[in-house]
């Protein structure tokens, strides 16, 4: 089982990181693509250095080499999630403007229809945004804003973010215990 993460350079890179853990806890195999912005936001929001994040993906790809496998619709994944996702990132895939390997592998992940989540973390949101969210929701996208449910009783952060990994994995059938179900052991 293969899964392609992007991380772009919206706030909340730990989203992203924690994908990256607990995909590799499951003993499945990550392509990850990073932006610039992505690597800015590690430096900024983290103790983490980048090498650190790449460290826990099993394969790393340069966002400007379009002569990756993942350029390619052929390479075999069971989809891809893009979290955070910058409103620049959702524009980018809306519009088919894949001027980069991160957009060029959810490009593929779309004509192929494979799975494609995209985790947006921005607030408000304009109407651009929004029709740029529902012309990607009607292309069969799944869009899970990271906005967390507090059914689960979160204790810290971390339970916070472990929330919205599990719903993303949730939409890719991967089992976890990253949080309580709703109505479940209360």
């Amino acid at each position: 089982m293969r899964l392609i993460v992007g991380l772009s350079g919206a706030s909340g890179i730990m989203y992203g990181i924690r994908m990256l853990e607990v995909l590799h806890d499951l003993d499945i195999e990550t392509d990850l693509v990073m932006t610039s912005m992505a690597t800015k936001m590690v430096e900024i929001e983290t103790n983490r250095s980048c090498e650190q994040v790449k460290g826990l993906a099993t394969r790393c790809h340069n966002n400007n080499d379009f002569t990756s496998v993942l350029a390619s619709g052929g390479y075999r994944s069971m989809g891809m999630v893009v979290l955070p996702c910058s409103m620049k990132t959702l524009a980018g895939i809306a519009c088919g403007f894949a001027d980069n390997l991160l957009l060029r592998a959810a490009d593929c992940t779309l004509k192929e229809r494979r799975t494609l989540v995209l985790v947006p973390r921005e607030t408000p949101l304009n109407v651009i945004q929004l029709k740029n969210m529902l012309t990607l929701a009607e292309s069969g996208v799944t869009i899970l804003p990271a906005a967390p449910g507090f059914y689960h009783r979160p204790k810290n952060l971390d339970d916070l973010v472990d929330h919205i990994v599990g719903k993303t994995l949730d939409i890719f059938g991967l089992d976890h215990h990253l949080y309580r179900r709703w109505r479940q052991d209360f």
